[in-house]
């Protein structure tokens, strides 16, 4: 099994013991989730959508998650202004541990959030994402509200199924990039309006069964070059990559592997610029970040840190074909997490 092993094969994720049939990375979700196949308990399944809609003044964030112990709905918004502002909005639930029956199937589907403060849905279908939101007294009182349609047309995604080095440990997880945005975010009297010609999304989709304590790297990004629509996807640290990594380009609709890629955080701190290099020389570039999105959880048992670093990427990315892209100022984000629960 090569250090980047693509699965092909149409089968079901997990095997007779709950453990994945074949770790690698795939185009699509050519491996079936099914959540009654874990041999885990019901607390201990992750299971979000996580949806980023970036623009070069301002992005939001969506997330609906069901986490067994812990339910995790949350909400951002963030300007890249001259005064970098963010705000996030999360509701947590007790023991959800299924209740939000969110789909087995990234392509189809509704994933569906709502009780007195928040009512938010993820539809997907017909070659596109439609994300609506409103959230009451998200901030300052005020509430928020969005409709966004994110279009999908036929294009790769970058999939991967992660083993732990314990039993019955995994992590299944589609990344789509480059979905054209349009639509809207309203809050305090301003409407954000998105640019199809110019933004995109990008979809998070997790399913699995993790380990207690795990620090990972990931970033991701967008840009329209010339009409084409170029993304990345970059990350390290989850579980055991032996099979293969998550590092790709995506360029109008298909995936270019990528092997390692390094983040080379500066010691003096998260705003400080950034460098990210790979083994195979395919991706070499600088960052200079914008606005931090620090959060910190601290229940003891349950631990989060995260920085989410909005910011500028220049640099080169290398198709499989030897194309050069060369970028400037490149909208994306790069994070650290710390994570126990």
């Amino acid at each position: 099994m090569g250090r980047n092993h693509e699965v092909t094969n149409r089968q079901p994720l997990l095997d007779e013991t709950g453990n994945l049939r074949e770790p690698g990375w795939s185009r699509s979700l050519v491996q079936q989730y099914d959540r009654s196949r874990i041999k885990a308990p019901k607390w201990r399944i992750k299971e979000w959508d996580y949806y980023l809609v970036l623009s070069d003044e301002f992005a939001g964030a969506f997330t609906i998650s069901d986490d067994g112990y812990i339910g995790l709905q949350s909400v951002s918004l963030l300007r890249f202004g001259e005064k970098p502002w963010e705000h996030t909005e999360t509701v947590l639930n007790a023991f959800p541990m299924g209740k939000l029956k969110l789909p087995r199937d990234s392509s189809s589907g509704v994933t569906k959030y709502a009780d007195k403060r928040l009512q938010m849905t993820f539809t997907a279908g017909d070659a596109q994402r439609h994300i609506t939101c409103r959230f009451e007294n998200f901030c300052d009182g005020k509430p928020f509200a969005c409709d966004i349609v994110l279009a999908q047309p036929d294009m790769d995604s970058m999939v991967i199924a992660t083993p732990w080095d314990k039993d019955g440990a995994f992590y299944y997880n589609q990344k789509i990039n480059c979905m054209r945005a349009s639509g809207y975010m309203e809050f305090d009297g301003v409407r954000y309006e998105f640019d199809p010609a110019k933004d995109f999304g990008t979809l998070d989709w997790g399913r699995g069964v993790w380990t207690y304590d795990n620090t990972w790297h990931w970033g991701s990004g967008n840009a329209d070059i010339d009409g084409n629509a170029f993304g990345f996807n970059i990350g390290y640290g989850f579980g055991n990559t032996k099979a293969a990594t998550e590092n790709v380009l995506f360029y109008n609709g298909r995936v270019h592997k990528l092997d390692d890629v390094t983040f080379h955080i500066p010691e003096s701190g998260y705003m400080d610029p950034w460098r990210f290099s790979s083994s195979d020389g395919r991706f070499e570039t600088e960052f200079v970040p914008v606005l931090d999105r620090a959060a910190k959880l601290d229940f003891k048992v349950l631990v989060s840190d995260q920085h989410q670093v909005f910011g500028k990427m220049s640099g080169r990315a290398v198709l499989d074909d030897g194309t050069e892209i060369r970028f400037r100022d490149l909208m994306c984000f790069a994070e650290k997490v710390h994570n126990r629960y």
